[in-house]
């Protein structure tokens, strides 16, 4: 039996139905049950500042921060949680929690848990190590070391159970053990595994208090691992609640869109229970973005007594893109599994085509132009003299009063390749055949916009006519569906059930979006929701935001969610963490002084990591790495391995530069 044809992970990938988890009391703060996702960030100060931790605690709070997480990387920054903690409440933040983050250390910990509502741990590093050491374990020495481990973590079990502590179990993607490392591989089920191992332990001690999170940077990873967590746990019937997070995401606008795309799609499934959005920025201006991203998909949260389909043209917990057939857009464009989606740009009408033209044949994004334009028709007259830029090809939304016999009456001068989008329904099976017929005839390609629940009846047409030079689309979250996402899987489930490899093209339109708002933040959580959880789950060929009236903002927000889903690079990548009292250099000084040399470089994938903690493993599939290894001093990375030690600070910027052109990375700014 495949993961695939287990217990589901979710009540429904069409409707959002909250998971049923039991609480967890993190001080007076509740957790998973009935209560809604709670909003959590990081201090970013030396713990052992008191005045400076209690300063930004209280800043976060402020802002509705609702659990307050601090680093204590040693002993005697957890004993400072103590006076931290008395001067938080005293402020009148005693309602508020305080986290502990421990990694390296269980004396740490201890003494944390005297002090604190909670204590994360990391498993990864708690009482393993990673130096990338290669050993094949046996079954018994594995055994023995999970008795180590049992022995290690048993005492901060212990204690929090007596003090009414609650824990998170977090796992990392870049801290996974050599042991871990050996056994699984650099896996979401490897991340799975070594959540499990400590959750065990817990039980084991009638433990209950434990949240869990799985942490990546790569939202892909992230969003499987959580999937297969939740299906591992309910093998178990385990109901424990969800810390949801992509790590190191960056900043800007790429950071919030990596973080919207993890803790959106899988708040959309109804998993999550607390949230943190990590930006290299500030910690207060994490807060508006998560508690946007919670107040969207919580909306859309339904009771889960109700039945719901669960739509499954994919293996939900292994990447696979969606095989499907090659279509050539306007001679240059390809769409289809072996290529990266396209992107196509809205404009408002046919006559704004020429200046439109004009003024995207100079608008590039590391060398990438816009490709499609999508035009709105209103009468057949507007067809005539259509003559898109060499590299961009046309689609032409027709309205439904527009009929092939009117197409028929046009010159016969439109570019091969250009794609007619048309809505059809269960009432237009022969008018839907007509276009099929026609585009096949004028060497068009013909965008069907349906409706899943209309697929049945349209889906014996496809069958006696085939799917060539067919793609399909949805203007609106379907009626049975409580959102566009679960639309867009429904619509490729039904192409699976009768065998179609037609591409999808991912619209997102006023009428697919979670909320309608103006607001930039609003669209482009909306744009992240639904094309970056297509994308993670291996659907979509052609991508288009709507949503956005800017036509050149909406341009760089279609890259951007391409590159935030790992689906297409038009620019260099950047795992950059958040700040805490780990850090060794100014992370979001550091990160966009980098971004201003190297932003440039598409394809390659920089990491800038302010500690040791997670770097080489956050870093594994990163090209270049950036990592304060001691104060003032860079240590910089190929891969996973450590190629120059105590770089003096001022000049690691100009030997990364070195480094990537010594890898033949490099490549100058081209002028604009």
């Amino acid at each position: 039996m495949t993961n695939k044809d287990a217990m589901p992970y979710c009540a429904s990938r069409s409707h959002s139905v909250r998971r049923t988890t039991h609480e967890v009391r993190v001080g007076g703060v509740g957790v998973g049950g009935n209560n809604p996702v709670r909003i959590q960030s990081m201090t970013t100060s030396d713990t052992q500042d008191i005045a400076a931790t209690v300063r930004q605690c209280i800043a976060l709070a402020e802002v509705g921060c609702e659990i307050v997480r601090i680093t204590a990387p040693n002993v005697t920054a957890a004993k400072c949680l103590q006076t931290i903690r008395a001067e938080f409440s005293a402020a009148g933040f005693s309602g508020v929690p305080l986290v502990a983050d421990i990694h390296f250390l269980p004396t740490a910990a201890m003494e944390a848990v005297e002090h604190v509502e909670k204590i994360r741990v990391n498993p990864g590093n708690y009482a393993d190590k990673k130096r990338f050491a290669v050993k094949e374990y046996t079954d018994a020495e594995y055994e023995r070391e999970l008795q180590r481990l049992h022995d290690s973590f048993s005492p901060l079990v212990k204690r929090a159970r007596t003090l009414g502590r609650a824990l998170r179990v977090g796992t990392n993607h870049g801290s996974l053990s050599d042991r871990i490392m050996n056994r699984y591989g650099d896996t979401p089920l490897g991340m799975v595994e070594s959540a499990l191992e400590f959750l065990h332990i817990a039980e084991a001690h009638g433990f209950k208090q434990t949240i869990l999170s799985m942490k990546a940077s790569n939202p892909k990873v992230m969003i499987q691992a959580y999937r297969l967590l939740v299906q591992r746990m309910a093998q178990e019937d385990m109901h424990y609640p969800l810390h949801l997070g992509v790590t190191e995401a960056g900043d800007g606008e790429d950071g919030r869109i990596k973080s919207a795309i993890g803790i959106g799609s899988l708040l959309l499934d109804g998993l999550g229970d607390t949230i943190r959005v990590s930006l290299t920025e500030d910690s207060v201006y994490e807060i508006p973005v998560a508690r946007a991203i919670a107040d969207k998909t919580m909306s859309l949260w339904e009771n889960a007594s109700k039945p719901r389909s669960t739509p499954d043209a994919i293996d939900p917990y292994h990447f696979t893109r969606r095989e499907t057939n090659l279509l050539q857009l306007g001679g240059q464009v390809t769409i289809g599994s072996e290529h990266p989606p396209a992107v196509v740009v809205r404009i408002p009408s046919v006559s704004a085509l020429p200046a439109t033209q004009a003024q995207f044949a100079i608008v590039r994004l590391a060398d990438t132009p816009v490709e499609g334009l999508l035009v709105p028709v209103t009468h057949g007259s507007e067809l005539t003299g259509l003559n898109p830029t060499p590299g961009t090809f046309l689609v032409l939304e027709l309205p439904a009063k527009l009929t092939v016999d009117e197409l028929r009456a046009q010159p016969d001068a439109w570019p091969a390749g250009t794609v007619i989008l048309r809505g059809f329904d269960r009432n237009d099976a022969s008018t839907f055949a007509d276009f099929v017929r026609f585009t096949r005839e004028k060497n068009l390609l013909l965008a069907a916009q349906i409706q899943p629940a209309d697929f049945p009846v349209l889906g014996e047409t496809l069958r006696e006519l085939g799917d060539r030079g067919l793609l399909f689309t949805l203007s609106a979250t379907p009626a049975d569906c409580g959102h566009a996402l679960g639309g867009y899987r429904q619509l490729a489930d039904a192409l699976r059930t009768i065998g179609s490899r037609a591409p999808l093209w991912i619209r997102n339109t006023p009428g697919t979006a979670v909320a309608a708002k103006a607001d930039f933040l609003s669209r482009l959580l909306e744009a992240a929701f639904l094309s970056g959880g297509l994308l993670c789950d291996g659907l979509g060929d052609m991508v288009s935001i709507e949503t956005e009236p800017d036509a050149v903002r909406a341009l760089k927000l279609t890259y951007n969610v391409l590159q935030g889903a790992g689906t297409r690079s038009s620019k260099t990548e950047f795992v950059a963490c958040p700040s805490c009292g780990r850090t060794l250099f100014d992370l979001q000084a550091t990160t966009q002084r980098i971004r201003e040399k190297t932003g440039h470089l598409k394809g390659v994938k920089l990491a800038i990591m302010g500690c040791i903690v997670n770097g080489p493993g956050e870093m594994a599939d990163a090209d270049f790495g950036y990592v304060g290894g001691a104060p003032g001093k860079i240590n910089l990375y190929v891969g996973k391995q450590c190629v120059q030690y105590n770089i003096p600070q001022a000049e690691a910027d100009d030997h990364l530069i070195a480094l990537i052109k010594a890898h033949g990375k490099w490549a100058e700014v081209t002028p604009a």
